[in-house]
């Protein structure tokens, strides 16, 4: 009989008082029928965010002029991936906070910071993100997918989201809010498919590795 495959759900919780980026739409499931009231089925409506939780961002998302979520390419949500960690807490990412690290390994680029393992009943205003330094190295090698446990690409209090124009240049697309604690480094299949949104900015997803290997580079 075959074992189960090891799998890794790298998805954020979706319920009701999570936290949610400041000023953004609370999530909300609501029961509309129940069995328990003498109806024949559960059913519920869910409101919320298309950046809630774990989730993906259209191009459209912060370029007017850009692919929409129903355009993109849905390639780069599922394939090989490499969990690597950065022990920075908060500032921008650059090349060099990953030496040691062969970041070419796989075309999906997973970043698991501190965050992971930070209280999930508070909104962290100081996070990682890539550097356009970082994008542009990215982009050389190849990858074509940048996600991270971080809520946004770009500092909190940013009005021109270098980062995420950055990684949109180099053909990269994004995945934010992963929960990578307990994860180890390696390499990965990943699944992190949206919701097919017609004309959407983003979509939360469930983010899921199948583990393929589990070895840290050393240099």
């Amino acid at each position: 009989m075959n074992a189960k495959p090891q799998l890794y759900d790298i998805s954020r919780d979706l319920t009701n008082g999570m936290v949610v980026w400041p000023g953004d739409k609370d999530f909300a499931l609501t029961p509309n029928g129940s069995i328990a009231d003498g109806g024949p089925v559960n059913v519920s409506t869910v409101l919320f965010s298309s950046h809630s939780g774990t989730h993906v961002d259209a191009p459209y998302h912060f370029e007017d002029d850009a692919p929409k979520l129903d355009k993109v390419d849905l390639s780069a949500y599922w394939g090989p991936a490499q969990v690597v960690t950065v022990t920075k807490a908060a500032g921008p990412l650059t090349p060099a906070d990953f030496a040691g690290y062969d970041l070419g390994r796989a075309p999906r680029l997973l970043v698991h910071s501190p965050l992971s393992a930070a209280d999930t009943t508070v909104f962290h205003k100081a996070f990682v993100y890539p550097s356009p330094e970082l994008a542009d190295a990215l982009g050389q090698l190849g990858i074509v997918l940048y996600g991270a446990d971080s809520p946004s690409m770009d500092a909190f209090d940013s009005k021109d989201l270098a980062g995420h124009h950055a990684l949109q240049r180099n053909n990269i697309l994004i995945l934010e809010g992963l929960m990578l604690d307990g994860v180890p480094d390696g390499l990965y299949e990943l699944s992190a498919f949206p919701l097919k949104l017609i004309g959407g900015d983003g979509s939360p997803v469930r983010a899921v590795l199948r583990a393929v290997e589990h070895m840290k580079d050393e240099g």
